[in-house]
């Protein structure tokens, strides 16, 4: 099966499923995305496991109907099997399946089961496959998704409507494929929820503007360094970047303050093979509360990489003061933003990031970062501070100004600085 067949299938699946959604009263409303999101990595999860469950016994490796024959196994040699699975596999129950969600979908409140079945998984691989917060509080998996459904009686129809579109489909033949299939997949399930929501609201970089530039960054042979992005939204920069080094060759670390857009680098980095990074990600302010701290704990971590799409423009007011203090003059030493008399939402906040990348990267580091094409030309204030210090200090290597309109979330012409 050719790669563009595989490709077909798999949006054809993701189309089904927000026509699920939009029969059930949720198409574009703000949970729709969740639920997509989290039965596409059920499916995903699913499938994965079976696909590894095959290579570590030989005896399953050509059975037709895999789940069944896992189902009546015997209870200790299907422990075996999980204690064998490679490390980044999420672990499954024999009740987990969507096998066993199938066979008993006629069940009263089947909901419940759909529900409890999810966050059970969530549970069993919660200290591999949890992002967390500042507060090191661990974010799962999956939650319960029949709930968002308003009509309770059409709760058990929405979750065995699911259940069918999933068990049509099947992921076997996709694990084949490469990182630009998986790219172009993720681009593909998200397109419809790179909205505008919250605060910091959800910034993405195109695909093929993100592998432009780690190409640039990266040279041949490099191994065994950390990639960093402070403002990592759905993680398309650090993913191009891992993928261009090797994904084994590289460890990632993120914050951002969007929950929405750690869900999807979550979803980002388990489609790409880099679960090893997931306890990297964290959900929380990078510029108040930094997370990534050095190995004796009395500062920040340096980076090898650093790749960043910021935000440009956000009110920050409530803790401008407080960036602008003691404490934090070492990292923002070119200054901070006045909170405007007017328009509190222009802020500048894209040059406190900066600052905190330039603080961030390693002697010998190399960063890429998206900036308003006007810091460029600035003739006063913090960005001309920014510019002479990099100058200074010998830190710039070019910058590419980009063609309008290159960012769906943003009008503004855009550089990158290298």
């Amino acid at each position: 099966m050719t790669s563009e067949v595989i490709m077909a299938k798999t949006k054809a699946m993701i189309d089904d499923l927000k026509t699920v959604c939009a029969n059930y009263g949720l198409g574009n409303a703000s949970s729709e995305y969740k639920i997509i999101t989290e039965v596409f990595l059920y499916k995903f999860l699913n499938d994965k496991f079976l696909h590894e469950i095959r290579k570590v016994d030989d005896k399953l490796q050509n059975v037709e109907n895999i789940e069944e024959t896992l189902t009546n196994m015997d209870d200790d040699e299907y422990e075996f099997l999980l204690a064998s699975l490679p490390p980044a596999t999420a672990q499954l129950k024999k009740e987990h399946f969507i096998s066993f969600l199938f066979n008993n979908k006629n069940r009263e409140k089947f909901n419940e089961l759909f529900d409890e079945t999810l966050v059970d998984i969530a549970n069993f691989n919660i200290d591999v496959f949890a992002v967390k917060t500042g507060s090191e509080d661990k974010i799962r998996l999956f939650d319960a998704l029949s709930v968002f459904v308003t009509e309770t009686n059409k709760r058990a129809d929405f979750c065995r409507a699911i259940i069918d579109k999933l068990v049509a489909f099947s992921f076997e033949e996709a694990f084949s494929q490469k990182y630009d299939f998986f790219a172009a997949v993720f681009e593909y399930l998200i397109k419809d929820y790179n909205k505008d929501f919250g605060k910091y609201a959800e910034y993405y970089t195109p695909h093929s503007i993100a592998s432009i530039i780690a190409k640039i960054l990266v040279l041949e042979g490099v191994q065994n360094v950390n990639i960093y992005d402070p403002a990592a939204g759905s993680g398309t920069l650090v993913l191009a970047l891992a993928h261009q080094i090797g994904e084994e060759n590289c460890t990632i670390y993120t914050q951002d303050i969007s929950q929405k857009s750690n869900e999807f680098l979550r979803l980002n980095l388990i489609l790409n093979n880099l679960v090893h990074s997931l306890g990297n990600v964290v959900h929380g302010d990078t510029l108040l509360e930094p997370q990534h701290l050095n190995k004796q704990k009395n500062g920040l971590m340096k980076f090898d990489y650093i790749v960043s799409n910021p935000p440009f423009n956000v009110d920050f007011s409530d803790n401008r003061d407080t960036l602008a203090g003691e404490n934090y003059k070492e990292r923002f030493w070119a200054g901070v933003p006045k909170v405007p008399n007017k328009d509190k939402d222009k802020m500048a906040i894209y040059q406190m990031f900066l600052q905190h990348i330039i603080y961030s990267l390693k002697e010998d580091g190399k960063a890429a970062v998206v900036v308003p094409t006007g810091f460029l030309t600035a003739g006063t204030g913090i960005p001309k501070s920014i510019r002479e210090y990099i100058i200074k200090e010998r830190m710039l290597r070019g910058v590419i100004s980009m063609p309008s309109n290159i960012f769906a979330t943003t009008g503004t012409n855009v550089s990158i600085l290298f």
